[in-house]
């Protein structure tokens, strides 16, 4: 951040959509603490913070009678531990725009915070409507986007507010840079092997993304659900796993690009297969590509694993998306929970570079406590796959013009 905040209020746009429990406690408190060093430094430069950030989808979501569910939806869930995190006391305005917001962002000092409503609460946020933009901007004297997670949604905060400051009076925050500097470490100054894997349930989500990581990867690992598409494309029998049949051409398509590319596509040649989708369904190994009848995959299998294994530890640059299976389910957690101790073993053994790319690779990531043994987490996953696909998300677009 080359801004100077002193004597100045920043407008600064978080992502703190944290998840609660039913008593509203937070649950995981990532987001905000990957906010605390932007915001501290604001306040330590003599500047005071506004803060301003979504949660949840209050319009969508409506109360019975039609109104908003303000206290499922206010961020004034948050105040108190960022207060703790942050070591200095928050304030909290009601609104996010008018009198109330206005008042609050007015009487702020030299080293305070100020954390605004929810942005989703007005309809204008998703629509990028300008004169609402305008209203947030007219807060602050300068502007700051620290939220990657939100970076490819063209909204009101996140984007549009940005037209109405001088393009020095505007930044990214210090997790925007470390984001958008670790995806460029993958996209253009990898060190080879290059090795992408990818999971999830469907191919249609990561399509795009699949397509151009074989433009640029040395090896291409696809586990999850999305793998049976592919087998089934091929002629195997898949029994009852999930398969998208409107995309078995798109996915013999890639194979036949990955091979034109020289690019090594591994797919998981065993499956931990169940006769239900329950934690309790009887489960038994069986190849990916003559699954029984009236059976479903929902992980890799031992052979897999191993393959995918020592195709990790000969990378020496890592991208992870997406579990290898329905890793909520115990009996079926082995194969992501296998992947994440093979890139985390890679970046401590032999200094290899590894992302993992938001989304529920995060979540098993951290669930198995190797957070802090892999390169870079990310926090944004629909902005981190935008990015690697190679589109201009429009937060940052809106900083660099």
């Amino acid at each position: 951040m080359q801004l100077n905040f002193s004597g100045k209020k920043a407008l600064v746009r978080v992502d703190f959509n944290v998840p609660l429990d039913k008593q509203y406690n937070i649950t995981d408190d990532t987001r905000i603490r990957e906010a605390l060093p932007t915001i501290r430094y604001i306040v330590e430069q003599g500047g005071a913070a506004i803060l301003m950030s979504h949660f949840g989808r209050p319009l969508a979501k409506l109360k019975e009678d039609g109104t908003i569910n303000v206290e499922k939806f206010t961020l004034r869930h948050v105040v108190g531990r960022l207060s703790e995190l942050l070591g200095r006391p928050v304030h909290f305005a009601e609104n996010c725009v008018g009198v109330v917001a206005e008042s609050a962002a007015a009487a702020l000092q030299p080293g305070e915070v100020l954390l605004l409503e929810n942005t989703r609460f007005h309809a204008e946020e998703e629509k990028g409507n300008e004169a609402f933009a305008q209203q947030l901007a007219a807060l602050a004297d300068v502007y700051v986007n620290d939220a990657f997670g939100s970076a490819h949604r063209a909204h009101a905060s996140t984007t549009i507010v940005a037209k109405f400051f001088g393009k020095d009076a505007k930044s990214f925050g210090f997790l925007m840079e470390k984001e958008l500097k670790n995806a460029a470490q993958v996209l253009h100054h990898a060190e080879r092997p290059l090795t992408a894997i990818l999971g999830g349930a469907k191919v249609s989500d990561k399509i795009q993304l699949l397509d151009r990581l074989a433009d640029f990867v040395d090896t291409l690992v696809i586990g999850g659900a999305m793998a049976y598409t592919f087998f089934k494309a091929q002629g195997g029998a898949t029994g009852n796993s999930l398969v998208e049949e409107d995309k078995l051409d798109l996915a013999m398509n890639l194979v036949a690009k990955a091979k034109e590319k020289g690019v090594k596509l591994l797919l998981p040649m065993d499956s931990v297969v169940a006769d239900a989708f329950a934690e309790t369904a009887a489960h038994r190994i069986e190849p990916s590509n003559a699954i029984s009848d009236g059976w479903m995959g929902l992980d890799i299998g031992p052979e897999a694993r191993a393959a995918f294994t020592a195709a990790i530890a000969e990378s020496k640059t890592i991208f992870w998306n997406g579990p290898m299976g329905v890793f909520e389910m115990a009996p079926f957690a082995n194969g992501t929970k296998t992947i994440a101790e093979a890139v985390a073993k890679a970046t401590q053994t032999t200094g290899a570079f590894s992302l993992i790319g938001g989304g529920d690779s995060v979540a098993a990531v951290n669930q198995m406590g190797l957070g802090d043994q892999v390169s870079f987490v990310s926090t944004g996953g629909g902005a981190m796959l935008e990015f690697m696909e190679g589109k201009v998300l429009p937060g940052v677009k809106a900083i660099e013009e």
